[in-house]
């Protein structure tokens, strides 16, 4: 059963060992381009993950993902009949 879930962003000098990064978890995403890695995991191993990825010669930063802590919920989400009736007459 998967708990929780959170991302890790791994900044690498080198995308050599980030095929390495697997045993620690999920590799959702690899941006050759500026050289990090998205790796999931489950949210109570995060911090030591993080401890363990950090040591590495070839990590250059490791951040955490904050989504699971944002609040998704957003105040004013219904729309105002006003504009919305502008909206459809095209102005």
């Amino acid at each position: 059963m998967i708990g929780q879930r959170q991302g890790i962003i791994i900044w690498l000098y080198s995308l050599k060992q980030a095929k390495m990064l697997r045993r620690f978890g999920n590799v959702h995403y690899v941006s050759r381009r500026l050289k990090y890695v998205v790796l999931y995991c489950n949210q109570e191993d995060t911090e030591a993950l993080i401890q363990k990825i950090s040591s590495y010669s070839f990590v250059k930063k490791v951040e955490p993902s904050y989504k699971p802590f944002l609040k998704m919920k957003y105040e004013n989400s219904i729309p105002d009949k006003a504009k919305e009736y502008d909206y459809k007459m095209g102005i």
